[in-house]
């Protein structure tokens, strides 16, 4: 039964546009009962693969303390990140739609936003509104004390669209509308600390006195120790494994017949763990692990600049950083909550949009949210509970450039803007035998919903809109 779709295409792309108590009560939650506001901390690499981790396939690179977080709580398998690149993949993150429904749908926009450069080339950027609410925004309303560390991407050109102005407590780290302050990549001399640009001595006159990971990771462990008796969220999107590659320390992988190239990225995942456990220790430290929750992601595949051949970075799936194939959008998800969250392995499918009503459901703040999300409420999940998460439309864009949708075992998908390609990606994780021409019929249930997902936006008008 699985491979039927079992609702018609208009009931069911509206049933999943629902407001958050209407999801609630359909996902079967009232047996969930977990009064305790825990803390909780979100860390997402950059462009990292979904099989650059030992705990999902990487027979090269070295991730004992992310791998410690998977086997001794949940891994999910079929997660999808928000987009297949950063800025609408956060915001999606960030505000519990998907890019059908999101301010942030491309990293360019094409009207609208604020024009600036990238390099020599000028371009448009749109940001979150002040009427988008935030993950931050619910969570707060809530009681916690929340931060983000490092990368927003999130602000386009406009310096009013901080993690300040967008219901972040705390904020350290970088901004687009500040180009500097994160210059140079990894080794910054800029950085934020809250509204202000503070210089980072270790690294004047070029010196590479601290990597961007460890700086991160200090400022990261600083706001633990002043909100231990607090409930917090913090959200540590670290810039690891993003290019450029800089890194000066590759003792890993020294011995190994590797181009530099290739031994910086496999480095920049191993630092980036070595970081986490040391957070991790922290958190045992200040006795505070029983009572956190931490999830780690990444925000999308691997891009063309990694060594994804040698390295394997996205596996067996097609495509990469930038595409709406498997390569692009199926990141790692691990949930790890000890004494809580049970050792387990899930193929159920989840994205980012539904990041939001989870850590709202786990924080008492499901009042807060606001409607119309994509995303439900996967809590039974984290707790060992069976959910039906797979009859229900998973759909992103890149408007009038690329689609694709998941339903249940089946995936609809173009990444050229021409005729929708159709997967059956329980029997083709490799995205190899397109079926569009055998079952035109799904291929046009497909068309239907994905348009019925789809709000015009101004800031990337389609004909006709």
């Amino acid at each position: 039964m699985k491979n039927k779709m079992v609702l018609g295409w208009g009931t069911l792309a509206s049933f999943f546009f629902l407001p958050p108590a209407d999801a609630s009560a359909d996902t079967g939650q009232a047996g969930v009962s977990h009064p305790e506001k825990p803390n909780i901390i979100f860390i997402l690499a950059d462009d990292m693969g979904y099989a650059d981790l030992s705990c999902y396939g990487s027979r090269y690179i070295e991730t004992p303390n992310i791998d410690k977080l998977a086997t001794s709580g949940t891994r999910f398998t079929q997660c999808y990140a928000g987009s297949g690149i950063s800025s609408p993949s956060r915001c999606a993150l960030m505000t519990g739609r998907n890019t059908g429904n999101t301010t942030i749908r491309d990293n360019f926009c094409k009207a609208g936003g604020i024009e600036g450069k990238k390099g020599k080339a000028t371009i448009r950027r749109m940001h979150l509104l002040p009427n988008d609410t935030t993950i931050a925004t619910v969570l707060s309303a809530a009681g916690y004390r929340t931060c983000l560390v490092n990368k927003w991407h999130l602000d386009g050109f406009n310096p009013e669209a901080t993690p300040l102005n967008r219901g972040f407590d705390e904020f350290y780290g970088w901004l687009i509308s500040t180009a500097y302050s994160n210059d140079p990549y990894y080794y910054p001399y800029w950085r934020f600390e809250n509204e202000e640009l503070v210089n980072i001595q270790a690294n004047a006159d070029g010196k590479h006195g601290i990597h961007n990971t460890d700086l991160s990771t200090r400022n990261a462990i600083d706001f633990i120790r002043r909100n231990r008796e607090n409930p917090f969220f913090l959200y540590l999107a670290y810039d690891a494994p993003h290019e450029p590659y800089h890194i000066d320390d590759t003792h890993w992988y020294d011995a190994r017949e590797w181009s530099m190239n290739t031994k910086r990225y496999a480095s920049l995942v191993t630092h980036m763990d070595q970081a986490i456990g040391r957070l991790l220790d922290e958190l045992e430290r200040l006795h505070l692990r029983e009572n956190t929750l931490i999830i780690f992601a990444s925000d999308n595949g691997g891009a063309v600049q990694a060594p994804l051949q040698q390295l394997g970075c996205n596996g067996v799936f097609r495509g990469r950083k930038g595409q709406l194939y498997e390569g692009g959008i199926r990141v790692p998800f691990i949930v790890n909550w000890r004494g809580k969250v049970p050792v387990q392995t899930l193929d159920n499918l989840i994205y980012f949009p539904d990041v939001m009503p989870t850590l709202a459901r786990l924080a008492g703040a499901s009042d807060k949210l606001p409607s119309r999300l994509n995303g439900i409420d996967i809590t039974p999940l984290f707790f060992g509970e069976q959910m039906d998460t797979d009859h229900r439309l998973l759909y992103w864009e890149f408007p009038g450039k690329q689609r694709a949708a998941r339903y249940g075992d089946w995936k609809a998908v173009t990444v050229t803007n021409g005729p929708l390609e159709l997967y059956n990606i329980k029997d083709d994780i490799t995205e190899s035998n397109d079926l569009a021409e055998k079952y035109p019929e799904k291929v046009a249930e497909f068309d239907r919903a994905m348009k019925e997902m789809h709000v015009p936006s101004p800031n990337w008008p389609l004909p006709g809109e």
